[in-house]
């Protein structure tokens, strides 16, 4: 048996040869402009990262309506494109693919997690709230069955789009609580049609969408998807039937799947095990999970067993070791990567030379307040509002060194935490007021 490790090249089932075996991981930019159009600082985040030295890069949600998205900076795929926006499309796809390296476009819809700034009605497939503290999040409205049928229209001619315009595959986003993971989720689902019910009929927005999809791109464009080993929410869609469900997957010709986890609930997906918004329903990782460096490991290789094709797994790895070993142990053929690519756009560079053996890990010492105060203040306070507030000022935290270095700017590493929340709650604010005064004057 050949050893496998990160540089090692991957031959997806479509044909198509991957460099060596990291992926920087899909992660939120907020860089497109008021009409949700790539813009230069697309360009210039990506053109970085292509030379810093991964197989693939994902971006992050490309969404397939303008009404409905996970963040106001969102790029949206709609309709027929306009000249500007296809520049803007080739310009992104070019910086993205230099140094040999795939740019995969993540295609999404949000779903009932569209922020109320976007969408104060959001869509889907029930009228399940989001919850969360304040009035983030509205009720949404249950999808009739023409606007199912019309989202998975919508993501086909987004994948067509990503492969007309220069991007090297797609990536469809069925995992962390938006549109197709709430359809998986019988908590979320509660219809009673052909799109809930059985996990069969919960799991046909997503196999449709597929179909639909692997039509637009043809046999030879790499397809993959992100799917969550887990809810980690009770009610929610389990292990076990992430396991069936990958089990389908084996008839759709898929080209990687990427094992993730958790919603915006329950933020296992960011490795925040002890921050939940609904902890009476909180599932608990496994003791195993929560003591190695990747945390979704242990979903993954129950998958693994029943998955034929290539897998992924993000989410924790820190080490050129434990990426060495997930790799050599074929618990998964490719390794994501995300938050060090927030800070060291070359840092894949690095551990391939063995400059450097570990990337740093900011989380541990991101935490408000002195030192001696965060017992009670910081991540791991007893008391839930701290707790939050901690933990969403990580992501915002990580969201402003992106927004930085689309800019052209240095990451700023002496960002405090509240700082960074309140810093990126600005941001998102003047965005939200830019995106609405442009598609509202429409």
């Amino acid at each position: 048996m050949v050893s496998v490790n990160i540089e090692t090249t991957l031959k997806l089932p479509c044909g198509v040869e991957i460099k060596n075996r990291i992926c920087k991981a899909a992660m939120t930019e907020g860089l497109a402009d008021e009409r949700n159009r790539a813009t230069k600082k697309h360009k210039t985040l990506y053109g970085s990262w292509a030379e810093g030295g991964s197989g693939i890069l994902l971006t992050g949600n490309v969404q397939i309506d303008h009404r409905y998205l996970e963040r106001p900076g969102n790029v949206v795929i709609e309709g027929k494109q306009t000249k500007a926006q296809l520049a803007s499309l080739k310009a992104f796809a070019k910086a993205g693919t230099k140094n040999n390296t795939h740019l995969w476009m993540q295609i999404s819809h949000a779903g009932r997690q569209t922020p109320a700034a976007v969408a104060p009605t959001p869509v889907g497939p029930s009228d399940v709230q989001l919850q969360m503290p304040g009035a983030a999040f509205g009720k949404p409205r249950p999808l009739t069955h023409e606007e199912i049928l019309d989202v998975i229209k919508r993501f086909a001619h987004a994948a067509k789009t990503a492969k007309e315009t220069g991007f090297t595959g797609v990536q469809i986003h069925g995992a962390h609580g938006y549109l197709i993971s709430e359809f998986l989720s019988p908590d979320i689902n509660t219809r009673d049609d052909k799109w809930g019910g059985s996990l069969e009929n919960r799991a046909r927005l997503l196999l449709e969408t597929l179909r639909a999809v692997r039509k637009a791109v043809g046999k030879k464009f790499p397809v993959s998807l992100k799917l969550n080993s887990a809810d980690f929410q009770k009610g929610g869609f389990t292990h076990k039937e992430s396991v069936q469900v990958a089990k389908w997957l084996n008839d759709e010709g898929l080209d990687l799947l990427e094992v993730s986890g958790g919603t915006y609930e329950q933020p296992k997906l960011v490795g925040l095990d002890n921050l939940t918004l609904n902890p009476d329903r909180a599932e608990a990782l496994r003791e195993s999970t929560v003591a190695r460096e990747a945390y979704f490991l242990d979903y993954a290789k129950d998958i693994r067993a029943v998955f034929k094709g290539p897998m992924m797994v993000t989410g924790g790895f820190r080490s050129r070791a434990g990426m060495d070993a997930a790799l050599g142990s074929n618990a998964c053929d490719m390794v994501g990567v995300g938050r060090p690519l927030c800070v060291d756009t070359n840092v894949v560079n690095k551990l391939m030379s063995g400059e450097v053996d570990t990337t740093t890990i900011f989380e541990k010492s991101m935490e408000i307040g002195p030192k001696f105060l965060r017992p009670i203040l910081g991540l791991n306070s007893p008391f839930r509002l701290f707790a939050a507030l901690n933990g969403w000022g990580q992501q915002g935290w990580w969201c402003i060194q992106l927004l930085r270095m689309g800019r052209g700017e240095e990451p700023n590493l002496d960002l405090g935490v509240f700082k960074a929340f309140t810093s990126y709650q600005s941001e998102e604010k003047k965005a939200a007021a830019a995106y609405n005064a442009y598609w509202q004057g429409k």
